[in-house]
């Protein structure tokens, strides 16, 4: 079986999602067994490192990555819709975590993270079974473009203490690695040395056909060489991931979360888990399931809630659809949900026959390759078709990319989703267009942009093109001709494909239609639908137009509107 493969520009486009049981590639076929262990064990290879480097980007003990991976990662492939979906941990929402939890005492740090992350797994989980899904494609792709250059920043400077060993006091990361290069003098050149060498070491590897493992090669060409480094020379010590963190040889133990906590990470827990499902909705868009339907995102959401359900409740950070691991895991042959859930399996073994070397290895390795995963998440050709794309979307991505740099995560998304809101009704608004049909005796008729102003004693059809409701309504109103002349005038509206009118459009409707009455001209609509009439009777404007002034849709395209002008032209006098 093949999978296709990843196609960003489908996370902008949802697709029309197909319904997938929950047995939906969970037998496990002979024929994938073999692929699917190979996608688990390179994926566990790959990003043991990267899930610890994201807990020290959470603020934690980077064990707690790993046991994300250990019980947020099955959960996640047995639950989602998308088959293919890599639920683990990813450095958006690892930084937002870090930014939520960087007061808490150490002593409280490990009940703060397993309570904030159970209230994501919540959220994940309401939003899912709300059907929330569908909200997805409010947020515009400059937002997100915007929000992830932003992270991708965040990650960049998160790395910089690991890279250089001093630990400014500062508060932010801006602040952080602009008060790094004031004191540039206190940075300790043997990590540095380390930490660019495991950079360098990353970059070499991944352009030979073994670029696939480079962050982990990276980490073995570098760790015993600061252990020989150790050895032989007394000019320091080089931190190890050992020195900062207890690493058990042990599968992890329930932590119970602290309600007092609860009002503090409300909104921290909530921002993260809007974080972790867009993330997620852009994963699923681009790698449908075996034979081409696209996932449910609403089960997608439902399935990261319970896996970080699953997760807190056993001292993991957040989890998400993760598009590097889920890029791994197809490009090594992932078959069906197995891959993950080996991936897990995998994940284990490491930790428990190889727990001694996870804690030799060298935190300015670890900063290294933060520093790497962060610049390979900057994405210059999505950059470049924002900017291009027109001063609206260049103003989002900036302002979120701004907004991400310089506000807590939680706000930043915030206002992300705010602007994407914002930015759907200015320019649902502005679509907006009245235009005449102009008539042609024996012919058919013309389309051009509405008149000024009304003639007396003429048949005049408008219709309207675009969203017709509140926001809008102003635009539409604009384009309306002027009635001061409209003596004996018949005005025809076609309202065909709209169901609801909303009550500021309907208000002015009446206000229009009052006008032009006092003129001794007449409104008509025609093209109406069964349950926009229904409206206009029970709101009052049928009866204020009159009997006969509305014609219901018809099967026939023009039906509704020769049944109109053959109204309007009743009476007229004879041309």
């Amino acid at each position: 079986m093949s999978t296709p493969d990843p196609d960003p520009s489908l996370s902008d486009t949802p697709a029309p999602a197909a319904r997938v049981s929950f047995w939906s590639g969970l037998k496990l076929r002979r024929e994938n067994l073999g692929p699917d262990l190979a996608a688990g064990a390179t994926f566990a290879v790959v990003n043991v490192p990267q899930g610890m480097a994201n807990a020290v980007l959470a603020t934690v003990n980077p064990v707690a990555g790993l046991y994300a991976l250990m019980v947020a990662m099955p959960i996640g492939a047995l639950l989602t819709s998308s088959v293919f979906m890599n639920v683990s941990t990813t450095g958006a929402m690892s930084v937002a975590a870090g930014n939520a939890l960087v007061d808490i005492a150490e002593t409280d740090k490990l009940q703060a993270l397993a309570t904030l992350v159970l209230m994501i797994g919540a959220a994940q989980l309401t939003f899912g079974l709300l059907g929330f899904g569908r909200l997805v494609r409010f947020i515009s792709h400059a937002v997100m473009t915007g929000f992830i250059t932003g992270v991708a920043v965040l990650i960049v400077l998160g790395s910089v203490s690991d890279l250089t060993g001093y630990q400014s006091s500062q508060s932010t990361s801006l602040l952080r690695f602009a008060d790094t290069l004031v004191n540039w003098r206190r940075v300790d050149a043997w990590t540095f040395v380390f930490g660019i060498g495991t950079i360098a070491a990353i970059f070499a590897f991944q352009k030979t056909h073994l670029s696939r493992f480079a962050l982990i090669l990276a980490l073995a060409v570098v760790t015993p060489l600061v252990a020989l480094w150790s050895l032989g020379l007394e000019m320091g010590h080089i931190t190890l991931v050992g020195d900062i963190a207890q690493i058990p040889r042990a599968l992890p133990v329930p932590v119970l979360p602290d309600l007092q906590m609860v009002g503090h990470l409300l909104l921290p827990a909530i921002a993260i888990a809007v974080i972790g499902l867009i993330q997620g909705a852009g994963v699923g868009q681009s790698y449908p399931n075996p034979g081409g339907a696209f996932p449910d995102t609403s089960r997608d959401f439902v399935g990261q809630g319970a896996a970080n359900l699953a997760g807190g409740l056993f001292g993991g950070i957040p989890s998400g659809g993760s598009m590097s691991g889920t890029a791994v895991t197809v490009q090594a042959g992932a078959q069906s949900r197995w891959a993950n859930i080996f991936s897990a399996v995998f994940v284990v073994l490491i930790v428990l026959l190889l727990v001694d070397a996870v804690k030799m290895v060298p935190m300015a390795a670890l900063g290294g390759l933060l520093f790497v995963v962060g610049l390979q998440n900057i994405q210059p050709a999505e950059l470049r078709m924002n900017w291009h794309t027109g001063r609206g979307t260049r103003a989002a991505m900036l302002v979120t990319f701004a907004a991400t740099l310089m506000l807590p995560l939680q706000y930043a998304i915030a206002v992300g989703v705010a602007l994407s809101f914002l930015l759907h009704v200015l320019r649902s608004s502005d679509r907006i267009e009245v235009r005449e049909f102009a008539l042609v005796e024996g012919g058919f008729p013309t389309e051009r942009p509405a008149p000024k102003s009304l003639e007396p004693n003429t048949v005049v059809v408008l219709r309207i093109r675009g969203s017709l409701y509140f926001a809008s309504v102003q635009a539409f109103e604009a384009q309306m001709p002027d009635v001061s002349r409209a003596s004996g005038t018949s005005l025809i509206l076609v309202l065909r494909d709209i169901d609801d009118l909303g009550s500021t459009a309907i208000r002015f409707i009446k206000r229009y239609a009052a006008t032009l009455q006092r003129q001794g001209g007449r409104l008509l609509l025609c093209g109406v639908s069964a349950e926009l009439r229904a409206q206009l009777d029970r709101t009052g404007l049928s009866a204020q137009l009159g009997e006969g002034a509305i014609f219901e849709e018809q099967p026939g395209i023009g039906a509704s509107l020769n049944d109109a002008l053959a109204e309007a032209r009743r009476g007229m006098p004879a041309t």
